[in-house]
């Protein structure tokens, strides 16, 4: 901007100056300032050689400032950050379907690594340089920024994303988060956590799916333990087995071939072909039945929850 005014600035002043014409006005600013040496286009008068004093004496202390400043942006990574940050904005405008995730605390981080672990896409919005440093370090798509304002959660990309989960420390912030992206995307599924047993109504009001009490599941799962210590430790085996494969697995009815649709559980015949179980089926209500009739339908908008072994759940994978 210094380096175009004072180009504007000497044009406007050998036009008014000496009368030339504007394309002659601007190659003696573009002389004088560059200090190429050419000649006048006619001889200066006192008034036009205190001018081009004065422009050459502005032009290099802007120009020394110009350079001393591009210089200290590159040396300082700040460029190469700007790129970066660029690219993974562009990345992010790319994505579909996938989950945000409101802070990179301990609750944020376990999400981070579930999603991971199931491959999917995420995007993790952080307030704190220092964090967001570390997640960068692993490159994980991410955003520096107050999680609670409307633009933060559009550079996410909360207008396709499929989910949002909001672990921020402050209930009062997952209620804004809460309320923008439900405004923002009212199709998408808002997980919140919640601190405070009052904070739990609020929060489902304003638009969220679920809300979790990390304190509370804690006392929950530890008082668990030492009442029926072997069912909790089954069900926690039936949770994860190694770091990518699943033993509990969720079939969208919608998106099997359309054969299998209006057919019955039995008609499937996963326990033959896969070796998996049907635990569970959820109904296009949202209601859940445990331990399913053979003779269920499978109806659009419903899913089935399978149990099986590492080795099963693949071939369930390549079954469908």
């Amino acid at each position: 901007m210094l380096l175009v005014s004072l180009v504007t600035i000497g044009v406007i002043g050998y036009m008014g100056l000496s009368g030339y014409s504007f394309v002659d006005a601007l190659y003696m600013t573009v002389i004088t300032i560059s200090t190429v040496g050419f000649s006048e286009i006619q001889p200066l008068n006192d008034g036009e050689k205190m001018f081009t004093i004065f422009l050459i004496t502005t032009s290099i202390v802007i120009f020394g400032y110009t350079v001393s400043a591009f210089t200290e942006y590159i040396v300082s990574g700040q460029l190469f950050k700007q790129l970066k940050l660029k690219k993974v904005q562009k990345t992010i405008e790319n994505l579909h379907d996938h989950t945000i995730i409101c802070g990179f605390g301990r609750n944020g981080k376990q999400a981070m690594l579930k999603l991971k672990s199931y491959n999917e896409q995420f995007v993790i919005i952080e307030k704190e340089e220092k964090v967001i440093d570390t997640i960068e370090g692993k490159e994980f798509l991410c955003i520096q920024g107050d999680a609670t304002t409307d633009e933060i959660l559009m550079r996410a990309g909360i207008k396709k994303a499929k989910n949002l989960i909001t672990a921020l420390p402050s209930d009062a912030d997952n209620l804004f988060v809460v309320l923008s992206a439900s405004q923002l995307n009212n199709e998408c599924t808002i997980i919140s956590r919640a601190s405070l047993e009052s904070s739990y109504n609020k929060l489902k009001i304003a638009g969220a799916e679920n809300v979790i009490m990390p304190d509370k599941l804690g006392g929950d799962h530890m008082a668990s333990l030492v009442v029926t210590p072997d069912v909790i430790d089954f069900v926690d085996r039936l949770t994860i087995a190694g770091e990518t494969t699943t033993n509990l697995k969720e079939i969208d009815i919608d998106d099997l071939p359309e054969k299998y649709v209006h057919k019955t559980i039995l008609d499937l015949d996963l326990r033959k072909k896969t070796g998996c179980t049907v635990i569970g089926y959820k109904t296009p209500e949202k209601e859940y039945v445990i331990n399913p009739e053979a003779s269920t339908l499978l109806l659009a908008g419903s899913s089935l929850i399978v149990l099986g072994r590492p080795e099963q759940i693949n071939k369930l994978r390549e079954f469908f």
